[in-house]
């Protein structure tokens, strides 16, 4: 029996500091959320376990966000099997996902567990976050494993001077749907004394994995508990989060207009439907010829002004 949450829900994260202010964390679970994905993609297990880790991940970064409108995308390409992933995320706590080979399959690990490593293979990270500047910011890190919770790791060390420990985890079901999905994120504040930091270590060395936690029926703040309860959790914050995806036919469309009038009137000159989908959810859009046609009308009225201007 899953435990609801907030609002009922059973997909949230919390907020939290530990040892006076000297650290800060974060948990989530996120199960629905990665069903979700998975039910849109139809992604083979270990895509599921990778892109599920990743939009976790996401998820807990993008509440770090300053800014109501704020953006954190991470991308991943690999030399293995999977290609690519993609995770977008905001700091209310909505998150998407795709894969560019959803399909993409990867014999188990020497631990008998889903390779996630292996079915992304030797790579870069990127992580962008767009806060309303002429320019996004970006990094790019080498993957260190592929299991994403170590590159994030490394991403925070290296491009944020953060210590950072982050733990992703995704169970999967034997009819291959999502039971366990969550991950936290630990990170000291410069001021931490090396006292608290050896400590801190000492417990995670002989912690559970995520998933294993979560399957003992552990909920995020029960999480924080069992990594820093010593340190004393103070819970700062709670919100659901959810897969959401704000495409939109109205969204659509712009990129059809952006096409330009040449290339709309040689798509309804071929007489068939247009149908696109959106990379994230999956769903799909499709144009009538007489819609095509009165888009390329609309394009050629913007041709026009764009001239007189």
């Amino acid at each position: 029996m899953k435990k609801k949450g907030i609002d009922g829900m059973t997909d949230y994260m919390v907020r939290a500091t530990a040892a006076d202010a000297q650290i800060r964390a974060f948990a989530v679970t996120s199960r629905e959320l990665v069903e979700t994905a998975r039910a849109a993609h139809d992604t083979s297990p270990v895509v599921t376990a990778a892109l599920g880790r990743l939009m976790t991940g996401a998820l807990m970064m993008g509440s770090m966000l300053k800014g109501e409108e704020d953006i954190l995308t991470l991308q991943i390409k690999g030399e293995g099997p999977v290609h690519g992933l993609t995770a977008t995320a905001d700091a209310a706590g909505h998150v998407k996902g795709y894969a560019d080979n959803p399909q993409a399959m990867m014999p188990p690990n020497s631990a008998g567990k889903l390779d996630v490593g292996g079915v992304i293979g030797a790579g870069v990270l990127h992580v962008m976050k767009d806060m309303g500047l002429k320019e996004p910011y970006a990094s790019t890190v080498a993957l260190q494993t592929g299991e994403i919770g170590d590159d994030l790791t490394y991403y925070f060390a290296t491009s944020e001077q953060i210590p950072s420990v982050v733990a992703l985890g995704v169970l999967m079901n034997r009819d291959n749907t999502v039971r366990q999905a969550g991950g936290f994120i630990v990170q000291l504040m410069p001021f931490t004394p090396d006292e608290v930091i050896d400590r801190l270590e000492e417990r995670l060395s002989g912690l559970s994995s995520v998933t294993a936690m979560l399957e003992a029926g552990n909920t995020p703040e029960e999480i924080l508990e069992l990594v820093l309860g010593e340190f004393g959790v103070e819970i700062t914050d709670r919100m659901p989060v959810a897969f959401q995806c704000n495409c939109s036919r109205e969204r659509v469309e712009k990129v059809l207009l952006s096409l330009g009038k040449k290339e709309l009137e040689e798509l309804a000159a071929e007489g068939k439907e247009v149908e696109l989908h959106c990379h994230f959810c999956n769903k799909r859009y499709i144009f009538a010829t007489g819609e095509v046609a009165g888009l390329m009308k609309a394009a050629g009225a913007t041709d026009v002004s764009e001239e007189r201007s």
